[in-house]
């Protein structure tokens, strides 16, 4: 398949799955909500250019936030995420595999231990953006790790079970 049809197919995937199905569901406990939209971020292809990266992230947050009516809110994490992607990447992934042709991070390309890595860092750093911007103030500090904590947690069960779930052709083809 076409890697901008993919990608698009995703696009369009993942801001219907996070608008339609989970921000409906009602939040656990109060303050944790289930967000696996960045995922989209995360499965983008390892050689894309920088630029390209942060305007993909830009739009497609700027999309989820004209889909739930909070403008820039996930706009910010969506960047933040997708700026430091490249960095963490470059440090979790061997040269062997840089090499080897992978197109996407995941548990095939990369392992599961730097796999989970990598998304625990991106998680950890959009939910803490996240949940800043939402407030704007720390207000209860140990209410604030908390909401970060648990939608985290939740999350990143959510990407696993995505990671095991969702087929994905991580190895690009040879070029006859």
């Amino acid at each position: 398949m076409n890697p901008i049809i993919k990608h698009s197919i995703r696009f369009v995937f993942f801001i219907l799955l996070q608008v339609f199905v989970l921000n409906t569901i009602s939040p656990l406990h109060q303050f944790i909500v289930p967000y696996i939209y960045f995922l989209y971020i995360l499965w983008l292809p390892i050689g894309i250019p920088r630029i390209w990266l942060l305007l993909l992230a830009f739009i497609f947050g700027l999309t989820l936030d004209y889909f739930t009516g909070t403008p820039g809110l996930h706009a910010a994490p969506c960047v933040a995420i997708a700026f430091l992607r490249p960095f963490l990447l470059k440090l979790l992934l061997a040269q062997e595999t840089a090499e080897a042709g992978y197109m996407e991070p995941g548990h095939k390309s990369m392992g599961w231990a730097p796999f989970i890595t990598y998304a625990v860092v991106l998680i950890l750093l959009h939910h803490s953006y996240l949940v800043l911007i939402e407030w704007l103030q720390f207000g209860n500090f140990l209410y604030f790790m908390g909401k970060v904590a648990g939608t985290s947690a939740v999350s990143l069960l959510l990407i696993l079970i995505a990671e095991l779930l969702i087929p994905r052709r991580e190895k690009q083809r040879a070029i006859k």
